[in-house]
């Protein structure tokens, strides 16, 4: 393994441990799926690099594009609970609640 593979899979694994620790805020939670969707977009850029394939090219971009949406819907989201509830504590967030 090189020191660059074992570089994402460490920043994977560490953002993965804060995302599963630290579910009181929205801030830090969506900072720390930001995080695991950029060291996977590193990794596949990479392995798309050392395979030297032209067709694999395409992936890491898509799925930068998803996190990209998937970071604009979680900013929205944080705003609207803000507005709604007053704070971005996940545990203030029942849907069941009326």
């Amino acid at each position: 393994m090189t020191p660059m593979h074992f570089a994402f899979m460490c920043a994977f694994i560490i953002t993965t441990m804060g995302f599963l620790l630290h579910q009181t805020h929205l801030i830090p939670t969506l900072l720390c799926l930001e995080g695991m969707m950029l060291s996977l977009f590193m990794a596949l850029s990479l392995w798309s690099i050392e395979l030297d394939i032209s067709s694999s090219f395409l992936t890491p971009m898509l799925m930068l594009t998803l996190s990209a949406c998937e970071a604009g819907m979680g900013l929205s989201l944080l705003v609207a609970s803000s507005r709604t509830h007053g704070s971005s504590h996940l545990q203030n967030l029942n849907l069941l609640q009326c």
